[in-house]
């Protein structure tokens, strides 16, 4: 979600209302304070997600592809990430009797959610891990600090059970009873699996909440509500999410991921991208209407940016998923597309590199790109409903998928502590700042 993920879906949500969309500015961008944070990992310039998670929820920056060891453990390095290990502010927050949860609408055991609980050199044990290290989803079962997260909402069931009931799992656990046994007989458990089921929840009756609603990744926002599919939203999760947290009078601690933002760019997909991202300013708003900020702090942030680029000379209110149309010598838009020197019109957004151009229609899975041949360079978009949500944007440096971007992204923030988010920070300073907010001591108690 870098800056021009955020202007472009800033211009689309207002332009969905029926606005010129320019003028329009998502739920977090009326924030008071904001920073520019910088992204790098210790060994790379563009980061990945493990590392920048990592950086938020310890302070340490660190490689990419690990989850909350140090830079000195190699990736997929079992035995060498032993006593590297850093501790999470979830961890913090657990041990001093807050509550605390997460939200994704990625797999929960995906780098950004597991960097609030899980210690792993390499991001991709989700379900097994080699040598004496633990897989991520059996980490989120057995936490050990405090009574473990009170909050458990997203994608990735498949993680969690065998292999005979449709899951990865080959070690014969299904973690989804074994974190309901946990609880059992001394607080009040649920188990779901269906956004009808988030629905019908009581939050007075329940103490800990554990929601994985698809096998891997949850639906793209426009490919679920497309297609009808029973998962909550992201804002729905978050609001559920608040409301069993806030139960607890000495405070709590919610990590939300908008996951499919990501993997929208990575498909070369803008349309998803930029509809997950106006459905997690819909989070945003009504996690802002559900607290007091007097002692609540909000802080809206991204892992990275993406290279989703915004360019030519389009006239004000042109639709941003559109071709590129600019004014004439009067000032008046054109009535046609306008061409570039090749003499085929553009649009106003493409990717830099990736897999390039692909027209699926009205087809709202973005992942199903992933099943055609890569089409980099300039196609005639001519007869192309480029607004579709099918349309894949042109590409130019051929990638099997498209790439994350090393760029500063914005941090945004309100409530009690919001005043210190100012400037130019490392990603690491996101950490202090909430440590700062909550007062308390990251020293053993």
């Amino acid at each position: 979600m870098g800056i021009s993920t955020l202007t472009a879906a800033r211009i689309l949500e207002g332009q969905l209302r029926g606005e010129d969309g320019e003028e329009n500015a998502l739920s977090f961008e009326e924030f008071p304070h904001s920073a520019l944070i910088k992204t790098y990992n210790t060994n790379q310039q563009t980061s990945d997600s493990a590392g920048t998670m990592t950086a938020m929820m310890t302070g340490v920056k660190t490689r990419a592809g690990v989850i909350n060891v140090d830079e000195e453990a190699l990736r997929a390095d079992c035995a060498g990430s032993q006593g590297r290990e850093l501790n999470t502010f979830l961890e913090l927050m657990e041990s001093r009797g807050r509550s605390t949860g997460i939200v994704s609408t990625a797999r929960i055991t995906h780098a950004t959610p597991a960097a609030t609980y899980a210690r792993s050199p390499e991001r991709d044990w989700e379900y097994s891990a080699d040598g004496d290290c633990t897989d991520i989803a059996a980490q989120l079962v057995e936490l050990e600090v405090g009574d473990g997260l009170d909050v458990i909402l997203g994608g990735g069931r498949r993680n969690f059970i065998t292999a005979d009931d449709g899951g990865k799992r080959e070690d014969g656990r299904d973690l989804t009873a074994e974190w309901l046994q946990r609880y059992d007989g001394e607080q009040q458990a649920v188990y779901l699996q269906s956004g009808a089921e988030l629905a019908a929840l009581d939050p007075a009756s329940t103490d800990k909440l554990l929601g994985l609603f698809t096998s891997s990744h949850m639906s793209y926002d426009a490919d679920r509500v497309a297609k009808g599919a029973d998962e909550p939203s992201i804002a729905e999760m978050t609001t559920a999410a608040i409301d069993l947290l806030q139960k607890n009078d000495d405070g709590y601690f919610l990590m939300v991921e908008s996951g499919r933002i990501d993997h929208g760019h990575h498909a070369g997909n803008a349309y998803s991208a930029l509809h997950d991202a106006i459905a997690f300013s819909d989070a945003v708003r009504a996690a802002t209407e559900k607290v007091d900020l007097k002692e609540t702090l909000i802080l809206v942030t991204a892992d990275h940016s993406h290279v989703l680029t915004i360019a030519g000379y389009p006239t004000r209110g042109n639709p941003i998923l559109g071709k590129m149309i600019t004014n004439d010598a009067s000032g008046a838009p054109q009535a046609e597309a306008g061409a570039a020197a090749d003499g085929l019109p553009y649009t106003t957004l493409s990717y830099a590199n990736g897999l390039g151009y692909a027209d699926r229609g009205d087809e709202t899975d973005a992942d199903l790109r992933y099943n055609l041949a890569a089409d980099t360079g300039r196609v005639d978009l001519s007869a192309v409903d480029t607004a579709a949500p099918g349309f894949h944007q042109e590409a130019l440096v051929p990638l099997g998928s498209e790439s994350h971007a090393g760029e500063d992204i914005s941090l945004h923030a309100t409530g009690a502590g919001s005043r210190l988010v100012q400037g130019t920070l490392e990603q690491s300073a996101v950490f202090h700042l909430m440590v700062g907010a909550t007062g308390l001591s990251v020293t053993a108690e």
